[in-house]
């Protein structure tokens, strides 16, 4: 996430997914023992042990960088929506109905034939009026009308919850505009830094060139691009300091803007955003944007054109002919992220229709596929986490009275949401057209740009959904202090409907205590019940928290991910507190359990080994090295491999139930392991 409007934190990367069919459900009711390599010891690398069977058997397919059990999940998803989807091919469909809209811009992603027909037409129209701009007022309302559509140029607008008022929508700009993910990645002079630098600029070359630039123009395109976006990296604030919410957060009168950030047209670039009564705002990074208004009214508007034009461009790649496609892989896929092949066409469609129209789906989704009962064992489930994290916070001996106090208040006001929405969203006003796929999906982000925009200066709406609900993942709201469940999540190796509570407490309910945990992590802690940026907490605790989550940092910091790259422990903090957390809460729950209470075995393994194996489950995968170094630079959550042979050595119970030996490489003894929640 490069902007926390409301520092939102999730489990994983999101895809989506959906249930299986009964039978095969009823197949993966039991833990799939053959996932294990039994030649290793659960010591060496319970990662290996737990997943290395799975590992075997599943290698990564061509179009994937990386391969694991989400991904195989999204995969069954795929088929299952693309089967609702032709079925709604085989009635008659109100013209407007959500139907209509989903099964049309479906065929308009699956048409290659006109895709490649149209070339960069579909473009042409933006790409023009960029060409027309004659002075940096009409830059400014550009940017503005770019960004409504493409990923944001110069610097992002955004509404979201007032981190100190949580309960009202502000308005919030914030460090944007770099087409490469990372300021490192402009930065470093590392041989693979520099290799990507170059394929990024081949890149821009050959796309501007589909767009109708000659050869030479093309180049002197990519190089004004290339210069604006190291300039604007150079400026940006480092991943790691964007995780401390305090530090992002400078809320003015928009009167200050020219005082306090920078002389610029604020009253027409916030007019052409839809805000032109705005008073105040949030600037989430001040010099960052300061560096961007600089540039604005430095470059000549040529140099601006063809960064404007970038963004068009590269947003659009995706939903273009052939040519912009497999340009775009080159880069993101291969060079960036290590894939072999492309996606298919109908896989990548249904991505996009997901994404367009998530909730649309969603409903769809819901109606077929998920069972009212899971509703009611998840709510069993996060009633139990609850009391769990609730007794460890009160046994906490480096907590003292008062922080407990207000701990167990933040707890007690958790809104839980499980499945899909009370509320479904309304596409009415969103027209799906015959014109074109990019077109089509212009209107879709505009859409969402009208809803977000009408937004602000109302009051938050707290039944509103920030994952649709066949999401397999699960997201911890700081500002609404919210934990969320989507129905996608809730099947195996989650969630087994009919399995037994080793297996669902060491997966979903590791999943419920992590977003749990996530409100007391590094970030969540400093926001209180309500969900405002405020210290609830003593010096003294504080102090006490800020070392003991040192000992997590210090420990991925260590690791290394590939050759002599390291993980980056400060920036994956609040996730391995969450894994670290969720754990433990988890497990204390499920020792209240009858199968925990009775140590019988199932399978040969007692309920403890159960439920430790079913954690690794959850991020059984394989990754290519070029993954990695993306992962380790771009993502906040530790590699697969590392959230289990990392999380684990700092859990007692997982030494007691294999009887881990200072022996084992993964041993560690109990005075240096981490203690927090």
């Amino acid at each position: 996430m490069t902007r926390i409007i409301f520092p939102m934190i999730v489990l994983a990367v999101m895809i989506t997914t959906g249930c299986t069919q009964q039978k095969a459900e009823q197949s993966q009711e039991r833990l799939n023992l053959s996932n294990l390599d039994r030649t290793v010891a659960p010591g060496a690398s319970f990662y290996q042990y737990a997943t290395g069977g799975w590992q075997e058997a599943n290698p990564i397919p061509d179009e994937y960088a990386r391969y694991g059990s989400f991904d195989v999940l999204r995969e069954e998803n795929q088929v299952q929506i693309q089967s609702l989807i032709t079925e709604l091919g085989t009635q008659v469909n109100p013209v407007g109905s959500n139907a209509q809209k989903v099964g049309g811009l479906y065929a308009l992603g699956m048409d290659s034939v006109k895709l490649n027909r149209d070339g960069a037409a579909p473009i042409r129209p933006q790409l023009e009026e960029i060409a027309g701009a004659k002075d940096k007022k009409d830059i400014v309302l550009l940017m503005a009308k770019v960004s409504r559509y493409a990923s944001s140029p110069f610097f992002g607008f955004t509404v979201g919850a007032d981190d100190k008022n949580s309960g009202m929508n502000i308005a919030h700009i914030y460090q944007s505009g770099i087409g490469m993910g990372d300021r490192d990645y402009y930065l470093l002079e590392d041989a693979h830094s520099r290799m990507l630098r170059d394929a990024y600029v081949a890149l821009m070359e050959t796309q501007f060139q589909h767009t109708g630039y000659t050869g030479a123009g093309a180049k002197q395109a990519a190089a004004n691009v290339m210069k604006i976006e190291t300039e604007l990296a150079r400026a940006h604030v480092t991943k790691e300091m964007r995780r401390l919410p305090e530090l992002n957060y400078h809320k003015m009168w928009v009167s200050d803007l020219n005082a306090k950030v920078a002389p610029f047209e604020w009253a027409l670039y916030f007019e052409a955003m839809g805000a032109a009564d705005l008073d105040s705002l949030n600037v989430s990074q001040i010099e960052p944007v300061k560096a961007a208004v600089a540039i604005i009214r430095r470059e000549p508007v040529a140099v601006l054109q063809d960064y404007l034009s970038w963004k068009v461009i590269n947003s659009a790649a995706g939903y273009l002919s052939d040519d912009f496609v497999n340009a775009n892989f080159e880069f993101y896929g291969k060079a960036l992220s290590g894939s072999k092949e492309l996606r298919p066409r109908w896989r990548r469609t249904i991505d996009a229709v997901n994404g367009a129209m998530g909730e649309a789906v969603g409903q769809l989704y819901v109606e077929k596929y998920f069972p009212a009962q899971a509703k009611e064992r998840m709510l069993d489930l996060v009633d139990n986490l609850k009391t769990a994290l609730g007794e460890r916070i009160s046994q906490l001996e480096w907590m003292d009275d008062e922080t407990k106090s207000k701990a167990q208040e933040k707890l007690g006001t958790f809104i839980v949401k499980i499945g899909y929405p009370d509320k479904w969203k309304d596409y009415s006003s969103l027209e799906i057209r015959e014109d074109s796929y990019w077109q089509n999906m212009m209107r879709a982000s505009e859409f969402e740009y009208g809803e977000m925009i009408a937004e602000l200066g109302k009051p938050v709406d707290k039944t509103k959904w920030y994952m649709s609900p066949q999401t397999v993942n699960a997201y911890y709201s700081p500002s609404s202090n919210e934990i969320c469940f989507p129905a996608g999540i809730l099947q195996p190796p989650f969630f087994y409907m009919n399995g037994d509570d080793a297996i669902n407490y060491g997966g979903i309910g590791v999943v419920i205590g992590h977003e749990m945990t996530h409100g007391f992590d590094d970030q969540g802690r400093k926001f209180d019940k309500d969900g405002n940026l405020a210290d609830w907490w003593t010096a003294g605790d504080a102090q006490r928290f800020e070392e003991r989550a040192g000992v997590l940092v210090n420990y991925f910091d260590n690791i290394v991910v590939l050759d002599t790259v390291h993980a980056n422990g400060t920036y994956t903090l609040g996730e391995n507190i969450a894994d670290h957390g969720g754990l433990q809460v988890s497990y204390q729950a499920f020792q209240k359990s009858s199968q925990a209470e009775s140590g019988k075995p199932v399978d040969g393994f007692t309920p403890a080994q159960r439920f430790f194996l079913s954690y690794a489950n959850l991020w059984a995968g394989n990754v290519r090295d070029a993954e990695i170094l993306r992962l380790t630079k771009i993502d906040p959550h530790s590699l697969g491999r590392w959230r289990v042979d990392g999380a684990l050595p700092h859990i007692d119970a997982w030494y007691d139930a294999f009887g881990i030996q200072p022996s084992d490489p993964l041993y560690l003894p109990k005075e240096v392991r981490a203690s927090i929640w």
